[in-house]
């Protein structure tokens, strides 16, 4: 009787356990829970920037919305009065508000990569944030208030007649989105680089400048000759112009996209951002 008992406290036992390796529904209950307290760290590290970066008073987060869409007005304006259209499909307004819009949402979000892990380092000591988190809640913040912005202008802008009508939204968003994940992939290699060297900090910005010809802004590539046509189709930004452009302009204005090509530069640059910002965590210094 008492080795029953005992077999049976045994099989209580075991019958107990919370966790077993080989259980799915339990990995499965876990990975949900573990994402969803990092969406709340993000969604956290975005409102924190943005309260830090624009304040609690005044006009406050309207800013994260404003500045670029001050910035991208301003160009546009600019634009309308000294460019003429290469092509009557395309009216200068939405030309400049499309490419002046992918244009700042990559030099943003490179830009506020650079000592990113330093500048944050502080809230590291918290346990569920990581220098992941923190660079991805920053991409993100630049990515929304930026694409906010050019729909808030988009939108009086199509009413006057200014723009025409979205012509694939899918395409829009999507071309918007990888350009997006591109920029954050190249920003996570630069956030690495500058903990690593403080002198790369130098050479950002004349790379950046350096950048411009191949960000696909200031031109269309079917305008291009062919020769230059086919090297400028190298440059996965002109991808990502083209396609965002071909959801705002009509159907009889060419583009020249491969979403593949994009998502492929996407991935090997973010494979090679996570590795190096997990070295590179190992050297930030406290400012």
């Amino acid at each position: 009787m008492a080795a029953d008992g005992g077999r049976a406290g045994a099989y209580k036992l075991m019958s107990a356990r919370p966790f077993s390796f080989f259980d799915t529904r339990s990995r499965r209950s876990s990975l949900a829970v573990g994402g969803r307290v990092q969406a709340r760290v993000v969604a956290a590290l975005m409102i924190r920037d943005a309260m830090g970066r624009y304040g609690h008073e005044n006009l406050g987060f309207f800013w994260v919305i404003g500045e670029p869409l001050l910035l991208t007005c301003g160009v546009m304006a600019l634009w309308s009065i000294t460019h003429q259209s290469h092509n009557s499909a395309v009216g200068v307004v939405p030309f400049a508000l499309t490419g002046y819009s992918m244009l700042t949402m990559w030099r943003l979000i490179v830009f506020k990569s650079m000592h990113g892990m330093r500048r944050s380092a502080n809230l590291i000591f918290h346990t569920n944030i990581k220098f992941f988190d923190i660079l991805l809640a920053r991409s993100l913040l630049e990515t929304i208030g930026i694409l906010a912005a050019f729909l808030i202008a988009y939108l009086p802008l199509w009413l006057l007649g200014f723009m025409p009508s979205m012509n694939d939204p899918l395409a829009l968003f999507g071309g918007w989105l990888l350009t997006a994940w591109f920029a954050f992939g190249f920003g996570l290699i630069i956030a690495a680089a500058t903990e690593l060297s403080d002198a790369l900090e130098r050479f950002i910005h004349p790379v950046m400048y350096l950048t411009l010809p191949i960000t696909g802004t200031f031109y269309m590539v079917d305008w291009m000759p062919a020769k230059i046509r086919d090297i400028l189709l190298y440059s996965p930004l002109v991808h990502g112009s083209e396609m965002f452009r071909s959801g705002v302009f009509p159907p009889d204005v060419v583009t020249m996209y491969d979403p593949w090509y994009m998502v492929a530069w996407c991935v090997a640059l973010t494979g090679i951002g996570l590795p190096l910002v997990l070295y590179a965590q190992r050297h930030v210094q406290l400012v």
